[in-house]
């Protein structure tokens, strides 16, 4: 029903404190408060652009932010209950929760715990008798040999049932615990040693709102009828970091998105708004663009179409003369070549834009910049016309009963898709292969922005990558069914690949490197039909290797 629809789509959207990190392999005396920690900094540097784990210890010695507002926080996620992945001491994975009515689950999970009874009792029954025959003296060996193997084989017809897949989704989800309550200081941040209780809170400089009883709607009759019940404060906490008179949340947001856009935000430092980080370029600018984040209802698309949309963004990247009348450039040779005017007599030489602005704070011209990983894969994807832009589905995982993954025994798989990058399977125990070449977000922590490297291992990745060289076939072929002749092709290969016109020195020199190809395939044997088709294959690999393939300009 759509009120059910609602209610999983809120669930899983709790995913996102699930996935807080874990820590150790120990069972019953867990860290709990490490992986709360883990939560409470993700949620500062994310949302709100705050170190709020400063905090944990002792109050911020930069930030307004106490312990208290630490604990104050720490007592929300204190009182929600965390999925267990599972480790190595316990492998089973629970408190996951059901993308079903309360009622059917529990009807299934005590019909199993019925079917579960009668098969544990047996077991019980022949193991008492399996150890009254290792007592009796002498003792039958063959006896005691034939009730093992009945032993065994009444534990293996118990587990399968135990172990038998749920006949309806799970969701790696947050719930309420069943003890709602405040947290107490942990004095130096050791959870042996408590201090004063603290009310559970917003920070004191945003507000200090209080969490209260609230109502919650019932799982099961999802609009019809509410409960007054104590909750965690997620739905509060969540409402106060995304209310239009929290002065941080829209700018951090729109911050990430001017990042994205432009290479450097406006704040440079991302997940820092606070003492330590560095001040906006532009705090006007930055006031105004989270006003119309907030009054377009917070609509990303929103943003994007206006930044993408401004004169900034569309300047070029190539500097030019900073003047009153400067204006973007389409050349370097332009640009050198206003560079080097030489003034009228008796006036000063007119500075340049590395002058005045080497850093291009000033946004005097377009910060040049590579393509991220994902947008890099992406691109390969749609020019070989293979990207497959609808939502991904789950990944292949192999069956929940037979996971057995130790430390030596890691779960590492990569699956292959055609799906934009980020339905990736992502694991945190080891960086995804592509990502890891091209620089991609550090998956255990918030990756405010990403270094950028040139490494050996990129060149050889696009030159000899077997994804690279199917993405290279779709486009060869793309091009062949789209532009029969090869001067029409070429032309189409650089506006689809590069966004521009092919220049008549490229054209001389994709020319000749296709009539080289060409040649090379012969003295190679290769069979002739396949000697246009593989020339232009190489000449695709060719253009992706171009560093104007790879960079945004």
């Amino acid at each position: 029903s759509p009120s059910l629809d609602h209610y999983n789509a809120r669930i899983i959207a709790t995913g996102y404190i699930a996935l807080a990190r874990r820590f150790g392999s120990r069972v019953d005396d867990y860290p709990q408060h490490l992986t709360i920690e883990d939560t409470i900094d993700n949620v500062g540097r994310a949302f709100l652009g705050l170190s709020l784990s400063c905090a944990r210890c002792h109050d911020h010695k930069f930030d307004p932010i106490s312990a208290e507002d630490y604990y104050g926080l720490y007592g929300i996620f204190h009182s929600t209950r965390y999925p267990w992945p599972g480790i190595e001491l316990e492998k089973k994975q629970r408190d996951l929760v059901p993308l079903v009515p309360q009622k059917e689950y529990d009807r299934f999970v005590a019909q199993r715990a019925s079917d579960v009874k009668p098969l544990t009792v047996e077991v019980k029954r022949l193991e008492t008798e399996l150890k009254q025959l290792e007592e009796q003296q002498p003792v039958e060996a063959k006896r005691v040999a034939q009730q093992k193997q009945l032993v065994d084989a009444a534990k293996k017809k118990r587990d399968a049932v135990e172990k038998q897949p749920l006949p309806f989704e799970m969701a790696f989800a947050v719930a309420e615990a069943k003890t709602i309550e405040n947290a107490r200081v942990q004095i130096k941040g050791n959870p042996e040693k408590l201090g004063v209780e603290v009310s559970r809170r917003f920070l004191s400089v945003l507000g200090e709102q209080t969490v209260l009883d609230e109502q919650t709607v019932s799982r099961d009759e999802a609009a019809s009828s509410v409960v007054q019940a104590p909750t965690s404060g997620r739905r509060q906490l969540a409402n106060w970091i995304a209310s239009p008179d929290n002065p941080l949340t829209a700018r951090v947001m729109v911050n990430r998105l001017w990042l994205h856009h432009f290479g450097q935000g406006l704040v440079p430092t991302p997940n820092d708004f606070g003492k330590q980080g560095r001040a906006a370029t532009h705090p006007e600018l930055l006031d105004w663009l989270s006003r119309r984040f907030i009054a377009s209802g917070w609509s990303v698309k929103a943003m994007h179409r206006l930044m993408m949309n401004s004169r900034t963004y569309q300047l070029s990247s190539v500097g030019w003369a900073f003047s009153p009348s400067a204006s973007p450039l389409s050349s370097r040779t332009q640009a050198d070549q206003i560079a080097t005017e030489k003034p009228e007599d008796g006036r000063p030489e007119r500075p340049s834009y590395e002058t005045l602005d080497p850093n291009n704070d000033l946004l005097t011209h377009f910060r040049r910049r590579r393509l991220d990983a994902e947008s890099l894969r992406d691109t390969l994807l749609a020019l070989s016309g293979q990207l497959e832009t609808g939502p991904s589905g789950p990944h292949p995982f192999p069956p929940q009963q037979d996971w057995n993954f130790t430390q030596h025994n890691p779960f590492k798989t990569v699956y292959d898709s055609n799906r934009r990058s980020v339905y990736l399977m992502t694991q945190r125990i080891q960086r995804h292969p592509y990502l890891a070449i091209f620089d991609g977000a550090d998956t255990s922590a918030s990756t405010s922005s990403r270094s950028t490297s040139t490494t050996t291992l990129q060149a050889l990745y696009l030159l000899n990558d077997t994804f690279v060289h199917d993405r290279a076939a779709g486009f060869a072929a793309r091009l062949e069914q789209a532009a029969p002749m090869p001067s029409a092709r070429l032309e189409l290969a650089h506006q689809l690949a590069l966004g521009r016109p092919i220049t008549p020195t490229e054209r001389t020199a994709a020319e000749n490197y296709l009539v080289q190809a060409k040649e090379r395939l012969a003295a190679a044997n290769v069979p002739a039909a396949q000697h246009d088709p593989l020339a232009w294959q190489s000449y695709a690999r060719a253009i992706f290797c171009l560093n104007e393939f790879v960079t945004i300009e």
